[in-house]
């Protein structure tokens, strides 16, 4: 087992808006999330946050320290969300272990020593998809399915985002210290995932697509309202959002996505929202 690692250094909005494509994905596009055996991160400046992946199959992925840490085991300080998004695993915990389902989550609070990755079929390895940020608090490790989200039912086929945002690590489900992940699953004929567009300046986010068909795509949408680029996002991909970022996509099929956050602010609804005539009318807020 190896642990391959980048790290990712934040990005004036001023400098973002003389980048090429190849630029803006060297920053901001992470890809290739899941490697046999491999546990691969993204270490990004922007809040300290870490995107990450792990799958297993000829053993156990454990889940070592990197260098940018500067600290002896990975949770020393800082905090951990796991949604599994491949076959049934297993996360052991400082010798406690939870099995965890398509779809099933996992957070583990910071101090927790020893964490390990399993899958139960190598036909079928599980997909760790991993978020994780720096926490000034231990919380206590839980187990977490959509059964146990928040539920919110948004949009209409008629503006084609009708939607389901799981709630999964927030503040009414789970104690943590800053991370909140959760999942949206668009229904069949909607494709936008966020609308209105949005930013939050107290947090930065992550999103990660999956259930993207496999000739399908999804185009993700960031920048300054007055200056939006885009990145087409092919499935089990994620994308980078800073605090001055909208992050909304619009895909050429229905599709899932993870979103994570972190920062100073624990309020979901936090936002300054961007209509779509803001958005076509070139002015910046």
């Amino acid at each position: 087992m190896t642990v391959e690692f980048e790290v990712r250094h934040a990005v004036h909005p001023q400098d973002y808006t003389t980048y090429t494509n190849k630029r803006l994905r060297e920053n901001f596009h992470v890809g290739s999330l899941f490697v046999a055996d491999q546990l691969k991160l993204v270490y990004t400046q922007i809040d300290r946050f870490i995107v990450g992946g792990a799958m297993p199959l000829n053993g156990d992925i454990a889940l070592e320290t990197i260098d940018p840490l500067k600290a002896p085991y990975f949770l020393e300080r800082r905090e951990l969300g796991v949604i599994n998004v491949g076959g049934p695993g297993r996360v052991t915990v400082d010798g406690e272990t939870y099995e965890l389902d398509y779809k099933d989550a996992l957070y583990v609070g910071a101090g927790n020593r020893e964490v390990t990755f399993a899958s139960d079929d190598i036909n079928r390895p599980a997909k760790f998809y991993l978020n994780s940020a720096g926490a000034h608090k231990a919380c206590p490790t839980k187990k977490l399915s959509l059964a146990d989200a928040v539920k919110v039912e948004l949009g209409a086929m008629e503006t084609s985002n009708h939607r389901v945002i799981n709630k999964l690590m927030v503040n009414q489900v789970v104690e943590t210290c800053q991370l909140q992940m959760g999942m949206t699953e668009l229904k069949p004929g909607s494709v936008w995932n966020t609308m209105p567009a949005h930013t939050h300046s107290r947090r930065m986010e992550t999103y990660f697509y999956f259930e993207v068909p496999e000739d399908q795509a999804v185009c993700h949408y960031m920048g300054p309202r007055e200056e939006t680029r885009h990145l087409w996002m092919a499935n089990e991909q994620a994308v980078i959002s800073p605090t001055w970022s909208i992050h909304s996509g619009a895909g050429t099929s229905n599709y899932t996505f993870i979103w994570g956050m972190a920062g100073e602010n624990m309020d979901y609804d936090d936002m300054d929202k961007i209509f779509p005539a803001d958005l076509a009318s070139g002015e910046p807020a």
